[in-house]
């Protein structure tokens, strides 16, 4: 029996009458949304959009002497990534997870191209697919969304159906394996910052699914031993290592593998309690602060924003990260937990990465801060998370 709002009181999803229909009823679609999450998403892509400004307006080498060029680019990736907010909205979680084996075999078929000639390295990485035109996308930031939405059918299916009320050993044993395709080959790249927070997300998956405790110690105790026996067969590029290196002894080379960590701390540390104000910080401006509007971003709140503007950022993403949970405790199904686990998960352990690396406490991975750093695909991929979580929120079951 479907209610006056247009939802399903089982919470099957929309009725007939589309996206207009539940516009115009009483309970509409509208109040719905989860709009803190909302507002706190595009507070920190317009904060981002300045900080991007300020670090990219005197970079001639970079901007093809337009000033404004990262920021208009900036704004419009924001743009798009709303746009696929409204549309992963309107299809709904649900509608999505029977096309999780399409949307699974595309994400592995792109992040195999980038291991042909079509793929492209940046700052490392062969992570890159070169599609024309200068545009370039990083196929991982989208394979997060279909590890998450793989593991949860999968790990959901017959719990959702009533049949086990948790899921058993050969179920989370299949959800791995999807997991880890993907993640092999995203290694042989590699990318072994994408690869950290897979990890992550595989593990919040599993916790929110309720698999039993052995396999979650199992993963652990696999994960150490994985990067022990990673490093001791050598199979970390050289620039890796020196990243581990650096992180483990600042001072080792100050100069040459230490000098991003190591200039991100000076340009932080001299913003003091309001910053030098945007646009005036001598870091920034001097261009010392390498990759400042993708993985070192923070650095410019950091110096003009001083620890205030610093802690804005923390505090929207905290806002986030509430909503987020908030919505994976108030569904009903198993299935939209663990997606929004995922996801919290994923944004909690990226955010930390990328912060803390810049503060000299996290290893240098190569991550974006979510909603602030310049990137298409990272901005793409965030605001896609963003549009499940609404529709677990939308679609939730009505109860009265």
């Amino acid at each position: 029996m479907a209610g006056t709002n247009g939802f399903s009181v089982s919470g099957y999803g929309p009725q007939r009458g589309g996206l207009w229909a539940q516009l115009s009823s009483r309970d509409s679609m509208v109040r719905r949304l989860d709009w803190p999450l909302l507002f706190a998403a595009l507070a920190l892509s317009g904060i981002g959009s300045l900080l991007v400004w300020s670090a990219t307006r005197n970079r001639t080498e970079l901007n093809q002497g337009d000033p404004y060029y990262f920021l208009f680019r900036h704004v419009l990736n924001t743009g798009i990534g709303v746009a696929l907010m409204i549309g992963t909205i309107w299809l709904g979680h649900r509608l999505l997870r029977g096309a999780v084996p399409v949307l699974y075999g595309i994400s592995v078929a792109l992040i195999l191209l980038v291991l042909t000639p079509l793929g492209a390295t940046i700052n490392g990485a062969h992570a890159w697919l070169v599609i024309g035109g200068g545009f370039t996308v990083q196929p991982s930031e989208f394979v997060k969304i279909t590890i998450i939405l793989g593991m949860a059918m999968l790990l959901a299916a017959r719990v959702d159906a009533g049949d086990m009320a948790h899921p058993d050993h050969r179920t989370v044993a299949k959800s791995l394996v999807l997991a880890v395709v993907p993640m092999l080959i995203i290694m042989r790249m590699p990318d072994l910052g994408s690869v950290m927070v897979m990890v992550v997300i595989v593990l919040g998956v599993l916790l929110a699914s309720g698999a039993p405790n052995r396999w979650i110690l199992g993963l652990i105790g696999g994960g150490v031993g994985g990067a022990v026996l990673v490093a001791a067969l050598g199979l970390l590029d050289e620039y890796q290592i020196n990243r581990f290196a650096a992180f483990a002894n600042p001072e080792l080379d100050p100069a040459g593998v230490g000098y991003n960590t190591n200039q991100a701390r000076i340009a932080i540390g001299s913003g003091g309690l309001m910053g030098t104000g945007l646009f005036k910080g001598s870091q920034t401006t001097g261009q010392f602060v390498p990759e400042q509007q993708t993985d070192f971003v923070f650095t410019v709140a950091g110096e003009e924003l001083g620890f205030v503007g610093a802690a804005l950022i923390l505090a929207l993403l905290g806002v986030v990260l509430w909503r987020a949970c908030r919505i994976a405790r108030e569904t009903t199904e198993l299935y939209g937990t663990i997606v929004a686990a995922g996801i919290i998960a994923w944004f909690a352990f990226q955010s930390f990465e990328n912060i803390g690396m810049t503060l000299g406490i996290m290893p240098v991975a190569g991550l974006p801060l979510p909603f602030v750093s310049y990137g298409g695909s990272s901005m793409f991929a965030v605001w896609v998370a963003i549009g499940l979580l609404q529709s677990i929120r939308v679609q939730r079951p009505i109860t009265a």
